[in-house]
């Protein structure tokens, strides 16, 4: 038998030329995903470094919390009634005066869940709060405010229930906020809450049959 060692010569310079090429694309797709993920990965860097990452959806939620006029979330107060005081003032120099007021019925409802603790919140922070009939009263400086008040709750179905106002206070003027609690009842499926400005005769009435309330935030 005869072996034509020209011809398998030729056989492994063919395989030689097809083994070239394709280390050769082999290194030009591995060079090529390289500089994909470079230019990813700059352009990342370069987001974080301009502040373009989007934040995250809780810390969007506080953001409009606070704008809103509400305090954080978790906290938490414990407030004290007292039904034999009903006392009033008057505006400091320079100053407005602004009454919270809180009003609620257990009255009609399906669910028997006893009297609310309302936080009652200011420009972001929260500067008090009613427990049932209550209201107490505090000095804000002129100009425009955002006054919030939610449901100090453990469960979600009251704590996500809030309402918000906008007001313009001016030096040497009171100011009557009523918080209302909407029921469950059989029309009204979900509770509510409600914020709302009245008149100074709504007010001093509310006053006269209100507690006054002292919130401590607790620990």
């Amino acid at each position: 038998m005869k072996v034509s060692w020209f011809g398998w010569s030729r056989s492994v310079s063919v395989i030689a030329v097809y083994s070239n090429k394709l280390q050769c694309a082999n290194v030009t797709l591995m060079k090529t995903l390289t500089a994909v993920v470079l230019l990813t990965l700059s352009t990342v860097l370069s987001s974080y470094a301009q502040g373009n990452t989007p934040p995250a959806t809780e810390d969007q939620s506080a953001a409009a919390r606070t704008a809103a006029g509400c305090g954080p979330r978790n906290a938490e107060y414990d407030v004290k009634i007292d039904n034999k005081q009903h006392p009033v003032s008057q505006p400091e120099p320079g100053k407005a005066l602004v009454y919270f007021l809180h009003v609620e019925s257990q009255d009609g409802g399906v669910i028997n869940k006893g009297w609310v603790t309302s936080r009652v919140g200011m420009d972001g922070a929260w500067v008090g709060a009613n427990h049932g009939k209550s209201y107490f009263f505090l000095s804000v400086d002129p100009g425009e405010h955002a006054a919030c008040t939610d449901w100090q709750s453990s469960l979600k179905t009251y704590s996500r229930q809030s309402a918000a106002l906008n007001f313009r206070a001016e030096a040497g003027k009171i100011y009557y906020i009523r918080t209302t609690v909407i029921e469950i009842t059989a029309l009204q499926r979900t509770p509510a809450m409600k914020i709302e400005l009245i008149d100074d005769a709504e007010g001093q009435l509310l006053i006269s049959s209100s507690a006054l309330s002292t919130a401590r935030r607790k620990r």
